[in-house]
């Protein structure tokens, strides 16, 4: 069950009936019927995981209340192992233990010793990267004591198995989110509109922008062999605005469908294409994804190796980059897209400017010159890694960046409908006017009068049903 989906359009209809009719406001009743909801929601997606989504709810609820209440230091950290052992060994066995068979065994081949591994036929539960690190910050906040310790199995199953991030997110942290399930929710009229805007957006994004930049993205790196330069250019370009505009769209229909249950989730994107270094780009960028790792890998690791000065300062973040590689998927490519973004951050970290950030007028109709250098600069080396991204293997990837770098480069592109290209630049234009915003149409044409607002709502939402291409997965869902 997907947003963009008329199965998702008549779950929700119902539910949100329910939600509002039924419950009367009453905290208990809201939120067993949003756990039933997200079950629900779960199941239809793939009903074969649902006892797993349960399990681990259950088994974290009671180590959080174990660790909270636990004075023997000792026991309190085995309680946190527990709760670490369970979610790093679940993403271990159902994300990556092909990987590290395969790879063991390529290695062990490269010395000329041929050994016979088994691999298992394993099905990889979908969220699992999103309700795992949930968890994990949560047992780790509450050893911390960033939080209390949920003494509600309701409302802690809830935080886990919220069905509109549940899939791909954004992840939010217990200590931000669990204390909005805690209290009654009381329908807000102007949260609700906020949040329809904010879905219509989201589809535009994900079915006009991301499913039609698609149809350029598989001709480019299906037939990279044979096709000119300047195709793989344009294939790579149009992937990266792909992979933001259906991933940017998925959370902005997920934020969009929170607000109109009286909810508040975390911002997951913030125009990062107008960043104008490395380091600002990836606080743009899957920003929920971003703190959680800079959270609880990055700042031990720094402090770790605080004594090696700015070489420990790169070690970590290498480190980090390429374990939120892996956190996509269990392939080279993946690891090598980390690596080579956390290479991106040593001339920052040499020149000491990794936390600098630029104050930039938000207001203003066009970039400065040094602003538009910036931002090509850095959005340059960031799509250059997209290839990485969509690779299947680290041969592909390299073999479509030799092609790249050829003499054809300057011939003409494989022909593509022009209209995508038209589609990308209004919705680029669309950004850049309303980066100020949560999102860009949040307050699109505010200073209008209001018949013009419902005419470009209108055209959006006709935009939608004429120009949807065909139907594409989710690209996060594979994470």
């Amino acid at each position: 069950m997907v947003f963009n989906s008329l199965v998702f359009l008549g779950f929700f209809l119902i539910f949100f009936t329910l939600y509002w009719c039924l419950s009367k406001q009453k905290v208990l009743f809201q939120n067993l019927l949003l756990l039933a909801g997200s079950y629900v929601f779960y199941a239809w997606t793939d009903w074969r995981f649902l006892a797993l989504l349960v399990g681990v709810s259950i088994l974290n609820f009671y180590l959080g209340i174990r660790i909270s209440r636990e004075t023997n230091t000792l026991y309190k950290k085995l309680y946190v192992y527990v709760g670490l052992l369970q979610g790093v060994g679940g993403l271990f066995y159902f994300k990556y233990f092909n990987f590290f068979i395969t790879s063991f065994k390529q290695s062990l081949a490269y010395f000329g010793m041929n050994v016979n591994v088994v691999t298992l036929d394993i099905i990889v539960p979908l969220g699992i990267s999103y309700f795992t690190f949930k968890t994990i910050s949560y047992l780790l906040d509450v050893d911390k004591g960033k939080i209390k310790a949920s003494t509600d199995l309701v409302v802690f199953c809830n935080y886990v198995s919220f069905f509109p991030t549940v899939l791909s997110g954004p992840i939010d942290k217990g200590r931000d989110f669990i204390p909005q399930l805690e209290k009654e929710r009381v329908f807000d009229y102007e949260l609700a509109i906020d949040g329809m805007k904010q879905i219509l957006w989201g589809l535009f994004k994900k079915l006009v922008i991301a499913d039609n930049c698609a149809i350029v993205v598989n001709q480019a790196f299906s037939s990279y062999d044979v096709l000119p330069s300047s195709s793989l250019w344009l294939g790579v370009f149009f992937y990266s605005i792909q992979v933001y505009a259906d991933f940017s769209g998925y959370s902005d229909m997920a934020i969009g469908v929170s607000k109109l249950l009286g909810f508040k989730v975390m911002k997951n994107f913030d125009y990062p294409f107008f960043a104008q270094s490395i380091p600002e780009y990836w606080r743009k960028w899957h920003i929920s994804l971003t703190s959680w790792l800079t959270e609880y890998i990055f700042t031990p690791l720094s402090i770790s190796f605080r004594d090696y000065d700015k070489l420990g300062l790169i070690l970590a973040i290498i480190i980090n980059f390429v374990l939120c590689g892996i956190w996509h998927g269990a392939t080279w490519p993946f690891v090598l897209f980390g690596f080579v973004h956390g290479l991106y951050f040593i001339p920052a970290i040499m020149k000491g400017t990794i936390n600098k950030k630029k104050k930039t007028d938000l207001t203003k109709a066009f970039p400065s010159f040094g602003e538009l250098l910036n931002m090509i600069s850095t959005f340059l080396p960031v799509m250059l890694t997209f290839v990485f991204f969509k690779s299947a293997t680290a041969t592909q990837a390299f073999q479509y960046y030799g092609k790249m770098f050829t003499k054809t480069i300057i011939s003409m592109p494989a022909a593509f409908p022009l209209y995508i290209a038209g589609f990308v630049g209004i919705f680029i234009l669309l950004e850049w006017s309303g980066r100020s915003q949560e999102y860009a149409m949040k307050k699109a044409f505010s200073k209008f009068p209001m018949v013009f607002q419902l005419l470009f709502y209108f055209t959006l939402l006709a935009t939608i049903f004429v120009f949807s291409a065909k139907e594409q997965q989710f690209i996060y869902f594979q994470f």
